[in-house]
């Protein structure tokens, strides 16, 4: 699979979890669809780092793009929670900050204590995702070449992430949620390598746009 078959993956999962959490709320069949899209933008934020020409533009890219989203954002989830979150795309931005700053220091512990401190950061300011989405991120980046502990700690952290919340509450749904999470591996591990065709403004744009078109459907 190229980049671009992931990308078109990443964003129709990503459309059927939000479609599903305007009809349905939290737990269907579309939601469960859904968990397939974050692991995949994840990784290829790693790649993305990896092909960039210009770093700082891809950085600033998506930080702009992150903001222009949070109102749109904010809209859409108006109609399911009250709690104020910053969406994916910063969250997107932080872990790329992260694997940066690991990547450029000549202390590797010191690179990996603020990967640490990113995902602190997302998980206290209420970042899409929190800490789950920068360390999948960091992950994805670190052991791209050692597909076995990619694989295996992404399923690890993906419990922790997850299984919390069926402890405590006993909901059989959050199993699933963890099952097709952990299946988006499937497409990432078919990942050839290539580019394919160049969508690279359409995903930015495709975010904020569908978002404002779920929120004013959920108005009529």
């Amino acid at each position: 699979m190229t980049s671009f078959v992931l990308k078109i993956i990443a964003l129709i999962t990503m459309f059927f979890d939000h479609v599903g959490y305007i009809i349905f709320h939290r737990f269907s069949f579309m939601n469960y669809i859904g968990r397939l899209s974050f692991p995949l933008f994840a990784f290829m934020i790693t790649e993305g780092f990896k092909h960039t020409k210009d770093l700082k533009k891809y950085f600033f890219r998506l930080l702009i793009f992150a903001f222009i989203s949070q109102i749109p954002y904010m809209l859409f989830i108006s109609n399911l929670s009250n709690v104020f979150t910053l969406n994916i795309l910063f969250t997107l931005t932080l872990g790329l900050l992260a694997i940066t700053v690991y990547d450029k220091s000549k202390n590797k512990l010191l690179g990996f204590l603020f990967a640490i401190l990113c995902a602190i950061i997302a998980h206290f300011l209420n970042f899409d995702y929190g800490w789950f989405g920068i360390a999948i991120i960091f992950i994805f980046y670190i052991f791209k070449k050692k597909k076995i502990y990619m694989n295996l700690l992404f399923i690890i952290f993906t419990f922790i992430n997850y299984f919390y919340n069926y402890i405590t509450t006993l909901r059989v749904e959050y199993l699933f949620i963890i099952l097709f999470c952990i299946l988006s591996l499937i497409p990432i591990n078919l990942y050839n390598e290539k580019k394919g065709k160049n969508t690279k403004y359409f995903l930015y744009f495709f975010y904020p746009i569908h978002l404002i078109v779920l929120y004013i459907l959920t108005l009529i």
